[in-house]
């Protein structure tokens, strides 16, 4: 699995700097095929995991091409490329954590949330991620991550993030744990040759870890909301203010693909097969995260509130309302 959040090289990009990267009519080249009666070409890009099934399904389902969109997604290794792709003109929409899109508004990043990517299922001990020990760990709950090192896929993220407010509703100190960041795929062999004490593991690294005897201890995202809104899809504002024809279309498009994945557990799990390289032993294993239509604002606002507690967006709070409504 790739890394599915935005890294700390956001922090050095200028908007300038970003949108000097794409052509000066990059917000509107996309509308000119819906006006002369054709197919608009739409790219999105994305980390391939779980969470953008509904995606591929959708497009399978002819769910956009019913909109006249032609859809065309290209894989990415995080937000740190996906959102300044968007931003630029490479990509018309993005697939983006929660955590990483506020980041980037609180760096002035012109992005805009569009429609809902994915959520927690809000099932503690069975969520899309969790914190994982060796099975002979003397750790027990998330109050003993306390004093430990825990692997995240980035720091300064909603992992870290979440995986403190594990530990605080546990009764443990979250300031006593020590993060380190390790992408997803390695964190089973990290977490078995002992480098690190527990590992936040997304899928399929945490069902991998599981075959290898792990046991989950905390599951953050559950245990942070059980509603949490922890993915969206976005745009660049320039394209939302330009060309909002184009943005409703792919909203509905998104929404029907997000409901029928819901409705259709084994269609989602399946279409994983034509854009990952998930093995049919794993597969069966996976945990699905939910697929809810809509954002829950609530979630999103405690989000930012505890990322503000970790000094994340250094000073400046998100505007909730403004990027996710």
């Amino acid at each position: 699995m790739h890394r599915c959040t935005l890294g700390l090289a956001l922090v050095t990009m200028t908007v300038a700097g970003i949108t000097a990267c794409g052509s000066p009519d990059s917000g509107s080249a996309a509308a000119s095929s819906a006006e002369d009666g054709k197919a608009t070409q739409v790219t999105v890009g994305v980390i391939p995991i779980v969470d953008v099934a509904p995606l591929y399904l959708g497009q399978k389902k002819g769910f956009f091409s019913s909109r006249g969109i032609d859809l065309k997604m290209v894989s990415a290794q995080g937000g740190a490329a996906i959102i300044p792709g968007v931003v630029s003109g490479q990509f018309q929409f993005g697939f983006s954590n929660t955590t990483s899109l506020m980041l980037a508004q609180t760096r002035g990043v012109p992005v805009k949330s569009v429609v809902n990517g994915a959520a927690s299922n809000g099932k503690v001990g069975a969520d899309v991620t969790a914190v994982l020990v060796e099975k002979d760990s003397p750790v027990k709950s998330a109050r003993d991550l306390a004093g430990r090192t825990v692997a995240v896929n980035t720091l300064q993220n909603i992992g870290d993030t979440t995986v403190r407010e594990s530990v605080r509703t546990d009764g443990g100190d979250p300031a006593e744990v020590k993060f380190v960041e390790i992408p997803f795929d390695q964190m089973p062999a990290a977490l078995d040759g002992g480098r690190v004490d527990a590992a936040w593991m997304g899928e399929p690294a945490q069902t991998i870890a599981k075959g290898q005897g792990a046991r989950v201890v905390a599951s953050p995202f559950a245990e942070t909301d059980p509603k949490l809104t922890v993915a969206t899809y976005f745009t660049s504002t320039k394209i939302a203010q330009r060309n909002p024809a184009l943005v409703k279309q792919f909203e509905e498009a998104m929404t029907e693909s997000l409901e029928y994945a819901s409705s259709h557990p084994d269609e989602a799990r399946q279409i994983l097969t034509t854009y990952t390289k998930i093995g049919s032993d794993v597969l069966t294993k996976l945990t699905l995260p939910n697929w809810p239509a809509q954002v829950d604002i609530a979630s999103l606002e405690k989000l930012a509130e505890l990322g503000e507690q970790d000094g994340i967006f250094s000073g400046k709070k998100p505007d909730i309302g403004a990027l996710f409504s």
